[in-house]
């Protein structure tokens, strides 16, 4: 059975810092293009950041320079870090994993940025 379970989220002010974690059980986690998505309210899932098996790194354009994506093959664990977080940051923040046809999602977790 395939879980990835997701941790680190909450309320931060404006400025401040999280870091999201996702830990994979079930798959071959050195396989898989790992990656983080985020979903505000009305909006459309949108990507934030992944990180291939190779430790090749996408970032968007939005969340640039101050999110960083990284991963932890020993321990099948994918990493969100967030710093300079604004209040257009606030979304539910899934974690997600690809490999070939198989793709799987996190239960997501939320994350507010509020004064």
């Amino acid at each position: 059975q395939v879980q990835l379970v997701q941790s680190g989220g909450g309320l931060v002010q404006p400025g401040g810092s999280l870091r999201l974690s996702c830990a994979a059980s079930g798959i071959t986690f050195s396989l898989y293009t790992m990656g983080w998505y985020r979903q505000a309210p009305g909006k459309q899932r949108e990507l934030v950041a992944t990180i291939t098996s190779g430790g090749s790194t996408n970032v968007a354009d939005s969340v640039k320079g101050r999110f960083t994506i990284s991963r932890d093959n020993a321990k099948n664990t994918v990493y969100l870090q967030m710093n300079s977080l604004k209040p257009e940051d606030t979304a539910v923040y899934y974690c997600h994993a690809r490999f070939s046809a198989l793709d799987y999602w996190g239960q997501g977790t939320q994350v507010t940025v509020s004064s």
